[in-house]
């Protein structure tokens, strides 16, 4: 399934364009570029045992297997410091974005004095998610802790943490698990290990090359 961006779209190269810029600010740590995203987790369980694989066979799992539910992943990632965070919800609500808001300013970012927080334009990621789940006054001091800057509609590839999460799928979670704990234990171990080898997104493309390669995107200008 592809994501087609619309021709000719001012709103959209815009939106692109400001996102484009805010990769290329320097690393600072009191102002952090940092890119969140959030995908589902099928869970599943064997109805059969598995055959493990052996000297010369792979390993064999029957086609039929039991949905044990959904799960959701929170990610939230420091392209230029090779760092991110990840929390598992049973929920996928704004409560549940609204609080891991909280925990990137408070828990992950507490010393930044600004953070600026790449996402896209999902319908729950929104400061009024955080005056749903918080006291006004509590919503209001969170925000303000934040800049925030959407991906265009149609554009989530340009979000950073999309890229971490696909990682995450390929790495950790491409196989049968049947329960949030143990997805849960997957991940952490796989945070700690990618975390320790600061592994970074090489990001190289820029407004320049936008609007080279993407021109079709661009309002024609008559003159």
């Amino acid at each position: 399934m592809w994501v087609i961006p619309p021709d000719k779209n001012a709103q959209f190269v815009a939106n692109m364009e400001q996102v484009l810029d805010v990769y290329k600010q320097p690393y600072s740590a009191s102002n952090p570029v940092v890119c969140m995203d959030e995908s589902p987790k099928q869970m599943i369980k064997e109805t059969r045992v598995p055959i493990k694989m052996q000297k010369g066979q792979v390993a064999k799992h029957d086609s039929e297997y039991e949905r044990c539910g959904v799960c959701d992943i929170f990610m939230a990632c420091e392209p230029l410091l090779g760092k991110r965070f990840v929390e598992i919800t049973e929920k996928r609500t704004k409560k549940d974005w609204a609080r891991f808001i909280k925990n990137i300013s408070d828990v992950y970012y507490k010393d930044a004095n600004k953070i600026t927080l790449v996402m896209d334009n999902l319908n729950t990621h929104s400061p009024s998610s955080l005056y749903e789940t918080f006291k006004p006054e509590e919503a209001k001091r969170i925000w303000d802790r934040f800049e925030f800057v959407y991906t265009p509609k149609h554009g989530s590839w340009l979000n950073m943490a999309e890229i971490e999460l696909k990682v995450l799928h390929s790495q950790c979670l491409s196989r049968r698990i049947d329960n949030i704990d143990e997805i849960n234990r997957q991940i952490k171990a796989w945070q700690i290990h990618r975390n320790n080898r600061n592994a970074k997104v090489k990001w190289q493309f820029t407004n320049d090359k936008a609007r080279i390669k993407l021109k079709r995107l661009y309002p024609t200008i008559e003159t």
